[in-house]
Order: C-alpha cells, then sequence, then structure tokens
C-alpha cells in the first residue's frame, strides 16, 4: 500500500508518566476519542492504506516500547558482530532484557543476527531502520488476518504480531528454514529477521516477527498483487486513479495479463518449485506470492554497460560470492538456465499429490543431456568435458546464478526486459490440520466445481506453481531493433 504521508512526528516524547513506571494509560474519555478517530479513518479508506502513528494513535505508546527493546537488543550484537558459525544452542537461545514498563525477550538472536550478515545487512543499519525517531507505520488491508502489521518509516522492514503457536511452529523449524535459505540464497520465501515478545504489565504479551519487505523500495511500483492461485474471494476493486491509496489486488485483477521476463523465467519456475516443495514438507498452504511490477528506466535495462554488468555481477549472490556460500566463485556468474521444454521444472500439475519433483533429478537428467552433447562435440553453455557429478551440481545449482539490480534489497526483485518485479512468497504459518481439513470439504460443498485457498499443500503447491507458469513468459529482445517477441 502507499499513502501520502505528509510531515512525520516525532515518536519518542511523552512515552513515560510522570511517575516514570510505564507508558501513560490514557484515560476513557481519550480511548473513546481515539476509537472513533481511528474507526472513521478505516471506514474513510475502505480498511486500507498506511498510516502513520503519532502520539494519538491507538498503538503509539506499544511501538515505542518495542522502539525501545529493539535498539537495546540490536545493540548488543552490535557490540558483539555475530559469527557464521551458529549451534544447535543458539536456536534455542531466549534473551531477556528488562525495561520501564515492560520486558523484551528476543529468541534465537544469535542465528537472526548471523542470517543478516549474511544478507549484506549490518547491525547499525537494521537498528537504525527499526529504531529511528520517525513513526512506524501501521499497515491496514482487506487481509483476514487478526494480526497488527507495522511498517518502519522507511518502508524497508516489516513488524507483523502472531500467536504463540505461529512462533513455535516457526522457532521449531527455523533451523531447517535457515538450511534452506543457506542452499538457495535467492529463495523467494520472505526474509525472517527476528523474533521476540514484548511484556507489559496488566497487558497481554504479545510476540511479533520483523521481516524484510517484499516491496522495497516502493516509490515506483504501479501495482501489488497477492495471488493464491484459486479465484473464490480473488477479486479486490481497484482504486480510483486520484486516490491516494493503492489497493493489493488479487488473482482475478491480473486475469490476461503476464509476467514477462527473459532468461530469468527458467530460474523463476525453478525456485517457485523448490520453495513451494519445502513448504509442502512443511504440511502448509494458504501462504501467498506477493507480486508488484514498475517499468524500468533506461539506464536499468538488462542490456547496460559492460561497467553495470560487473556491478551487478558483484552483488549477485551465488555459491561462491554469498556469505551463505562460501568458496570460489562459479566461473559465470548471473547465468541462469535457457528456457524452453527441456530446461523447465516438469509441470507440477502432474504430481499434485504425490510430489514427485525433485530439483536434484531435474538437474541430474539436464546435466545428462549436456553430458551427451559434449560428448557428441556439441559443446555448449556448460563448457567441454568434466565428470557427471560435476556437472550435475553445476545444473542443481543453476538456479542461484543470477544478476541482481544495484540497490537494497535486491533478493525479492527480479528484471524483466522491461519491467521490474517485486517476488516473494510469505504468510507461511497455516499448518494443514484437522481445522482447514474441515474447511476444505465445508467449501466444496458451498463452491462446487469453483478453487478455493484451502486444499491439501500438495495440491495448494501444484496449483501456485502453474499459476505462475501460466502467467508468465519469455520476451525475447532484438537489440537492433529495439522490439520485442513472446515465447
Amino acid at each position: 500500500m502507499e499513502f501520502s504521508l505528509g510531515s512525520q512526528t516525532e515518536m519518542y516524547g511523552s512515552l513515560r508518566g510522570p511517575s516514570g513506571g510505564g507508558p501513560r494509560q490514557p484515560s476513557a474519555t481519550v480511548k473513546t476519542r481515539r476509537r472513533r478517530r481511528w474507526g472513521g479513518l478505516r471506514q474513510k479508506w475502505k480498511m486500507l492504506g498506511l498510516f502513520p502513528i503519532d502520539p494519538e494513535h491507538e498503538f503509539h505508546g506499544l511501538t515505542c516500547m518495542m522502539k525501545d527493546g529493539l535498539a537495546a537488543a540490536i545493540q548488543s550484537t552490535v557490540d558483539t558482530p555475530p559469527t557464521n558459525i551458529t549451534s544447535d544452542e543458539d536456536f534455542k537461545m531466549k534473551d531477556t532484557q528488562i525495561h520501564k514498563g515492560f520486558t523484551l525477550q528476543t529468541y534465537a538472536g544469535h542465528v537472526f543476527a548471523s542470517f543478516r550478515s549474511a544478507l549484506g545487512m549490518s547491525e547499525r543499519e537494521y537498528q537504525l531502520s527499526l529504531c529511528s525517531a520517525s513513526s512506524y507505520l501501521q499497515f491496514i488491508s482487506n487481509s483476514k488476518s487478526k494480526a497488527d502489521f507495522f511498517l518502519t518509516n522507511d518502508k524497508r522492514f516489516f513488524l507483523k504480531t502472531q500467536n504463540k503457536r505461529e512462533i513455535r511452529f516457526l522457532l521449531d523449524n527455523l533451523k531447517i528454514y535457515m538450511e534452506h535459505l543457506r542452499k538457495y540464497p535467492h529463495s523467494l520465501l520472505v526474509k525472517f529477521l527476528g523474533v521476540h515478545k514484548i511484556k507489559i504489565p496488566h497487558q497481554k504479551e504479545k510476540y511479533f516477527i520483523v521481516m524484510q519487505s517484499v516491496f522495497y523500495p516502493d516509490d515506483r511500483i504501479i501495482a501489488r498483487y497477492d495471488i493464491k492461485g484459486c479465484e473464490v474471494s480473488r477479486w479486490t476493486d481497484p482504486s480510483p486513479e486520484d486516490h491516494q491509496v493503492i489497493a493489493v489486488l488479487k488473482d482475478l485483477n491480473f486475469r490476461d495479463q503476464y509476467i514477462e521476463l527473459d532468461q530469468q523465467r527458467a530460474w523463476l519456475l525453478c525456485q517457485m518449485e523448490i520453495d513451494t516443495h519445502f513448504l509442502r514438507q512443511l504440511n502448509v498452504l494458504d501462504y501467498s506470492l506477493l507480486l508488484a511490477h514498475q517499468p524500468l528506466h533506461q539506464d536499468e535495462r538488462p542490456r547496460g554497460s559492460f561497467g553495470s554488468l560487473i556491478i551487478r555481477a558483484k552483488r549477485s549472490v551465488t555459491p561462491g560470492s554469498s556469505p551463505l556460500h562460501p568458496g570460489p566463485a562459479p566461473a559465470v556468474p548471473g547465468a541462469v538456465p535457457e528456457d524452453g521444454p527441456a530446461n523447465s521444472p516438469p509441470s507440477s500439475s502432474s504430481s499434485s499429490e504425490t510430489d514427485g519433483y525433485h530439483v536434484r533429478k531435474w538437474a541430474a537428467g539436464r546435466g545428462r543431456q549436456r553430458s551427451r552433447a559434449s560428448d557428441s562435440g556439441g559443446g555448449g553453455r556448460g563448457g567441454g568435458g568434466g565428470g557427471g557429478d560435476s556437472t550435475e551440481m553445476d545444473e542443481y545449482l543453476a538456479h542461484n546464478r543470477r544478476l541482481l539490480p544495484n540497490f537494497k534489497n535486491p533478493l525479492h526483485v527480479i528484471d524483466g526486459p522491461e519491467q521490474r518485479y517485486f517476488v516473494g512468497i510469505i504468510d507461511i504459518f497455516t499448518v494443514y490440520g484437522l481445522r482447514k481439513r474441515l474447511e476444505h470439504w465445508w467449501k466444496r460443498l458451498r463452491y462446487p466445481g469453483r478453487s478455493f485457498s484451502t486444499v491439501s499443500p500438495p495440491a495448494y503447491r501444484a496449483r501456485l506453481c502453474d499459476w505462475v507458469r501460466e502467467h508468465s513468459r519469455r520476451m525475447h529482445l532484438f537489440t537492433s531493433t529495439k522490439t520485442k517477441k513472446p515465447d
């Protein structure tokens, strides 16, 4: 969402009460006035938009305490920088810091600090963004979630409240989540950067997570979508052109449109298969593919200068150059598999319930094809000779070799010939348990013959991958004529 905010209000004034024993408790009259004020705003903006959390906002005291607590928690890793080595105990660590009027607990702090470092993010810049004097923004959407969403003033990080079950699910699976991102540094999965709990006397404790915003920087984004690959309740009325709020649209709004990429399309299809296979193993569903796009400036086009290519190659997170992957860099940074029937991952529709697709098998098949081509004198992009195992691993990791745009938060960004796409998978906490199974059968009765979100994890995975395949296409550029032609 975007919202014209005008001037920002500094948030740290008036946080403490006269006694210094915690935040001031507003009177019933003030609470009523605030509820009416924000109720009116929500009605005015149809529950959509970003709102500055100024001193009159109902969440002002809470967000000030969150800032104070995060500033102190991050300062410990600023003073003692994390190492790249994490132990099993690090995943179980819980640090508690007591402040005036509240207590903040940080879970697996060393693990997340190491991960932030691997993303090229310094602890100081993380602290400055989360704890600046400028107000947080409250994010109000048409989501059914009961969570509260806050956005840092620079719109770089999201803070979202979660229930205890969701936090436990994340922490229980944190090790395999981090291993997945180590193996696939370009993963589309949302990047979780911290897990915390804030306890305020006489109030219910709140768990919250910090995550990287998929839509950053958002200054030039012209459309945003939340995609689930189904049709029931998947339409949002677009905002009027002169409206200050831009709605997050849904699947049906994207009808007759395409994600237009060049060689990156093959990488995107493969990474979707990899990430959704991981989520299928976690037995989760109802996650969303966030998608946004903006036109590229002329100097951002993929066919830029050689100097631009070198800069982007240096910024590419490859199995060799990423802090997550120590070791020699590949010979061709930025390479992705060519698009086409032989290179594309197999259709997920053929394995919707059995999930027989594995990236290693696909890579091994491609490696054998390259090996046969080399033996017959065909040569090719893979180079001549080499052992089968080496070729297989090169192909297995090929999806990680792509050029990244030269700005902050490039991992969720894919550049096509004319558009820059922001892509990420979010909301990965919904487990397919008894409640969701019953919901599935109820929706089958209510929506016969229609597709809805509550289906088994293998079916959900297959459907979302099929949606990306059907709504993306490769655009060939011809430098001499500056024209393009779809496959």
